[in-house]
């Protein structure tokens, strides 16, 4: 048990941190506010529509397509520390997953879902 009491003491030293350091801005920070302060975004610029509309599903899917291929980057640090270890049939094995991963990109390029102004 004497394990976790330090585990616990770290997490209630972190969370007296955080609340202290909220509690401190609010009570010694400066209050002037202005109008630009007090807008929805601070950017100096006006809002043009309603934050809430909806977003394109062109969005979504290259969003999507982004992710896909940044995963990607999950496999290859493993593969690349291990590298020694696998040899030649772990090199293949990489070839061949950049060969799908291209056939991939290839396939979603030709079909346009790359391009954001086309309808």
């Amino acid at each position: 048990m004497q394990g976790w009491f330090s585990i616990l003491l770290l997490m209630i030293l972190g969370a007296a941190f955080g609340a202290g350091s909220i509690v401190l801005s609010t009570l010694l920070g400066p209050r002037k506010p202005s109008p630009e302060k007090l807008a929805p975004y601070e950017c100096g610029m006006p809002a043009v529509s309603d934050a809430r509309e909806r977003h394109p599903i062109k969005f979504f899917l290259i969003a999507m397509i982004f992710l896909l291929f940044d995963i990607e980057v999950a496999f290859l640090y493993p593969w690349a520390m291990a590298l020694r270890d696998l040899g030649w049939p772990g090199f293949v094995q990489v070839l061949v997953f950049f060969a799908v991963l291209v056939a991939g990109y290839a396939y979603v390029w030709k079909k346009g879902a790359l391009t954001w102004d086309k309808p």
